[in-house]
């Protein structure tokens, strides 16, 4: 995945070099932050605009990079918030910051086939506590 993403980025003008690393050393330079340049990030965990946010932008933050001062004061100051709408309004400001420098390039969207609509009975979302998929597939009936 790391040498197509690095070819991809070459056809656009944007040279890359890659160093092989094995997955434990790169999750370990990424946890003691000494990772340069580009690394790939991602998370599974549940969350809010906001968790990810700490987790990821916030410089205190388990997996950031990022060392930018308004960001920091923006997420401390929408972190003390109690009006929803001006927490709100913080978050968008904060990813807007962030799309707007171009600090995160998605590579990767997971999907996943769930069932559900108007021809479905049980769609089986929800039947399994915390499961974000639908499933099992067997326990999915349809109308008529």
């Amino acid at each position: 995945m790391v040498e197509s993403l690095a070819n991809d980025l070459g056809a656009i003008g944007i040279r890359v070099t890659t160093c092989p690393m094995e997955r434990a050393a790169v999750q370990a330079a990424q946890i003691e932050k000494t990772v340069r340049n580009l690394t790939r990030q991602g998370s599974g965990a549940f969350g809010t605009a906001a968790s990810r946010l700490e987790a990821f932008v916030y410089s205190k933050g388990t997996a950031s990079f990022i060392k930018d001062p308004d960001l920091d004061a923006w997420y401390a100051q929408q972190a003390t918030e109690r009006d929803r709408t001006r927490r709100q309004a913080l978050l968008h400001q904060m990813q807007r910051k962030l799309y707007d420098e171009a600090r995160f390039l998605p590579i990767w969207e997971l999907t996943a086939l769930h069932a559900t609509g108007p021809r479905v009975a049980v769609s089986g979302l929800g039947l399994i506590p915390l499961f974000a998929f639908s499933g099992p597939y067997e326990d999915v009936q349809l109308n008529g």
